[in-house]
């Protein structure tokens, strides 16, 4: 039924008040009970993102250039840190986008343009060589470029195979990609093998660390088993890294990079042929919030590296604690082995899916896996104070499955 537009205007407090009885029906990700879309580090460090946004709540990022010289200044501050963390070399570039797609989006575009200048082929038809654990992204992007995504079938730690991905690279191959970590399953994929691949076939290789960027880089500081990532690894031409997932800032922010100009040149969209002039944008969006720009700066100082480090700490000290706890429920095995903080788990005993079906009844938003079924969830801080709860839910789920028997069938699909 169509909704009409109003014909009057109403109080503010009525209309407040009616978008918060709204809001009481969402999942309550406050308390853990969603598996990803929202991520914390501390209280603090949220109310200094959330303030800094909103002291840019009516700014265009869009006007940085010409009208908001601080939003300018703000951006490029957080790429330079963001390089510095990256070990990249000394003339690398980057650039602020809105989320992880338009990252992976403008890095494919970039490398199709790059791809075309270097073999004066102006309507070279590319394909991209991937993991089959690789975001879906890619795929979006091919779909808007009229490329082709080669999806490899990954090995059985559920990592990228660089032999089988070599194996599919062929003379129209512009990019290969691996992923710090994949999303299904929390592996990073081995980059140092990826980086001397695509050296050897002279191909660019992306790394998609839109999840894991601005955590995996503290994670290895505390010892952890953190395979090399970043542009350290000479084979390295692009990195996707989104501020907004656990660089612990305020929604939309992301960002992409470049190891050398001479790639970054083509991550631009110029135009000049309307009579405005020229328009000149590094993302596909034109208008951005100033507030996704400030959130990500006041963040970054606000935490600094002791602060991520300590942020690291709690997280995998939390995620041990419940791949502890998931382990410890007969029936139950972790898929894997998890480097950050998603864990996604299955079963060769009970119907994972008839067990999400009774955990959604107990208020915890289901995330799934298809091939193989599994559970997945990608915590943060805010999963801290009802792990014990979830874990105390699973266990009687499981146990209820087990009673049930398998003629009790799962009505239930993986949707992300």
């Amino acid at each position: 039924m169509r909704v009409p537009f109003p014909s009057t205007g109403g109080k503010r407090d009525a209309v407040l008040g009616e978008l918060r009885s709204m809001k009481a029906g969402d999942t309550d990700w406050q308390n853990g009970r969603a598996p990803l879309f929202v991520f914390r580090a501390t209280k603090e460090a949220y109310e200094v993102g959330r303030d800094a946004f909103f002291e840019y709540f009516t700014e265009n990022a869009l006007g940085g250039k010409r009208a908001f010289a601080s939003i300018k200044r703000m951006e490029e501050e957080v790429i330079q840190m963001a390089l510095d963390l990256f070990h990249a070399p000394a003339d690398a570039q980057g650039f602020f986008t809105t989320g992880g797609t338009e990252s992976i989006v403008q890095a494919v575009r970039t490398c199709r343009d790059w791809t075309r200048a270097r073999r004066n082929a102006p309507t070279h038809r590319g394909n991209i060589v991937a993991p089959h654990t690789v975001h879906p992204a890619f795929n979006k992007a091919a779909a808007l470029m009229d490329l082709e995504v080669r999806r490899v079938p990954a090995g059985p730690d559920f990592r990228a195979d660089p032999r089988a991905m070599g194996a599919a690279i062929d003379p129209d191959t512009m990019m290969i990609v691996g992923s710090v970590p994949c999303f299904p399953f929390g592996v990073i994929d081995p980059i140092a093998d990826l980086a001397a691949l695509a050296k050897r076939r002279n191909v660019w290789l992306h790394v998609d660390a839109c999840v894991g960027g601005y955590m995996a880089p503290f994670v290895k500081q505390l010892g952890h088993d953190i395979p090399e990532f970043d542009f350290a690894l000479d084979g390295v031409s692009s990195i996707s890294a989104d501020l907004h997932k656990f660089g612990f800032c305020p929604k939309p922010a992301s960002t992409v990079f470049y190891r050398s100009p001479d790639r970054a040149r083509y991550n631009s969209y110029d135009f000049n042929e309307w009579p405005n002039g020229r328009f000149v944008t590094n993302t596909i969006v034109g208008t951005r919030p100033g507030g996704g720009v400030a959130g990500a700066w006041a963040t970054f100082r606000f935490l600094g590296a002791d602060g991520y480090r300590q942020a690291a700490k709690e997280m995998m000290n939390m995620v041990a604690r419940y791949k502890a706890g998931v382990e410890s429920i007969p029936s139950l095995r972790v898929l894997g082995r998890p480097h950050l903080s998603i864990v996604a788990f299955g079963s060769d005993e009970v119907d994972v899916f008839r067990v999400a079906e009774i955990m959604e009844k107990k208020g915890w938003l289901p995330g799934l896996l298809q091939a193989p079924k599994g559970i997945h969830r990608m915590m943060s801080m805010i999963h801290a104070p009802s792990m014990d709860e979830y874990l105390d839910d699973l266990r009687a789920a499981v146990g209820v499955v087990r009673q049930e028997g398998p003629a009790e069938k799962a009505k239930i699909a993986a949707t992300y």
